[in-house]
C-alpha cells in the first residue's frame, strides 16, 4: 500500500492506493494550512481506505518546485512517517504529476506545466507525454509564454502569456499513485526550491574596536 501526499500548491493533498487503483483521497485547497490540515487528512484517508499505519509499504511525497512553508510540510511528514513506520519514501516532482493528469485529459504534443510560484512567477517545465523535456525552472510567465497547450494554476492565472492554457490546474495525490505505479521516474524526498528561502543568516556585525 502506497500512501501518497503534497503540499507544494495551495492544494493539500493526500492519497491511499493499492498499485494504481486510489482506494481513498482527500484533497483540501486551503492557502496557507498545510500544517494544519495535513496529519487529519492522512488519518482520514488512511481511515477511508480501512488501512492501517501497518499496512502501508511505501510513502511518496511531492517535492515541488512550490513555495519554502508549505513544501516543507509535506516533506517533514513524509520523512516522519518514513523513520516511524520504517518505510522508504520516495519523491516525486509536483510538475510532473501535473503532466501525468493533463496527459490523462487528453493533451497532446508539447505542453507545458506553469504552477503559480507567488512573487508574480510559475514554476514550469515542458513536456512530451509524461516526458520532461526541459525544466524546472522558475521564471516570470512574461519570459516563458507559451502558445501551445498548458496546464496548471500559474498558466490560468498568467492566460496572456499562456492563451491555451486548460486544465487541471493544481495536483492530485491519487495522480501521484498512479506515476509511482506506472514506474514513472522518482525522485529523493529532497525539496527543489529552485529560490533561495526569504530567511537568510544576518551578515556579521562590525568588529568593535
Amino acid at each position: 500500500m502506497l500512501l501518497a501526499l503534497d503540499t507544494a500548491t495551495p492544494a493539500v493533498t493526500v492519497a491511499v492506493a493499492d498499485g494504481d487503483l486510489v482506494l481513498a483521497e482527500r484533497t483540501t485547497v486551503a492557502g496557507r494550512r498545510h500544517g494544519e490540515l495535513l496529519a487529519p487528512a492522512v488519518e482520514a484517508v488512511l481511515r477511508d481506505a480501512g488501512v492501517g499505519r501497518t499496512g502501508l509499504d511505501r510513502v511518496a511525497v511531492g517535492v515541488g518546485p512550490g513555495p519554502f512553508t508549505g513544501l516543507r510540510v509535506g516533506l517533514v511528514t513524509a520523512r516522519t512517517l518514513g523513520v516511524v513506520l520504517g518505510l522508504p519514501v520516495v519523491g516525486v516532482c509536483t510538475l510532473d504529476v501535473l503532466a501525468l493528469m493533463a496527459v490523462e485529459e487528453g493533451v497532446t504534443g508539447p505542453f507545458r506545466v506553469a504552477a503559480d510560484a507567488l512573487r508574480r512567477e510559475v514554476h514550469w517545465a515542458t513536456y512530451e507525454g509524461t516526458h520532461r523535456i526541459d525544466g524546472p525552472h522558475v521564471d516570470r510567465p512574461a519570459d516563458v509564454a507559451w502558445a501551445g497547450p498548458a496546464v496548471g494554476a500559474g498558466a490560468a492565472i498568467y492566460g496572456e502569456h499562456f492563451p491555451r492554457a486548460r486544465g487541471p490546474q493544481l495536483p492530485t495525490a491519487g495522480a501521484m499513485c498512479r506515476w509511482v505505479a506506472r514506474g514513472l521516474p522518482l525522485l529523493e524526498p529532497e525539496p527543489l526550491y529552485l529560490r533561495r528561502p526569504d530567511a537568510v543568516e544576518p551578515a556579521a556585525g562590525k568588529p568593535v574596536s
